[in-house]
């Protein structure tokens, strides 16, 4: 997938856009990466000298390849419905993500209940696994 197939498919645009590729695509699971080249904005100050990418940065990476998946899941029926994150749950970080680092986002959708929708991801850097979370969005129309 393009990277103009990626905004097409979610709003998220630079600063804020955490997935530069789709790397696989399924029905119900999604594969995406992020190549960090330093210059994001959130390593300025996270932490000078010694750039980390935060944790919720990861959080937000999963969010947006979730989106990506919704997308298809629930595509847009021309009103503008946007993903919107509702909880998150059982969140966890393991490794340090750093300057120069890929990261690839593995998520999948657990359950749907109506217009809400519970995923599950797990981000990954060089094979090992640096942070886990659950979920859920809901479709919010955009006024």
């Amino acid at each position: 997938m393009t990277l103009a197939q990626i905004h097409a498919a979610i709003p998220h645009r630079p600063p804020m856009l955490l997935v530069d590729e789709v790397v696989l695509w399924e029905p119900e699971r999604i594969v995406c990466k992020k190549t960090l080249s330093g210059e994001e904005f959130f390593f300025q100050g996270h932490y000078p000298g010694f750039p980390l990418m935060p944790g919720v940065m990861m959080c937000e990476a999963s969010l947006q390849t979730g989106a990506v998946l919704m997308s298809k899941i629930h595509p847009d029926d021309g009103s503008g419905g946007v993903p919107v994150a509702t909880r998150l749950n059982d969140v966890k970080f393991k490794r340090m993500v750093r300057p120069g680092d890929t990261i690839e986002i593995d998520v999948k959708l657990d359950e749907r209940l109506g217009d809400a929708y519970f995923l599950s991801s797990k981000v990954t850097c060089g094979g090992k696994v640096t942070a886990t979370l659950s979920f859920a969005v809901t479709i919010t129309k955009v006024a």
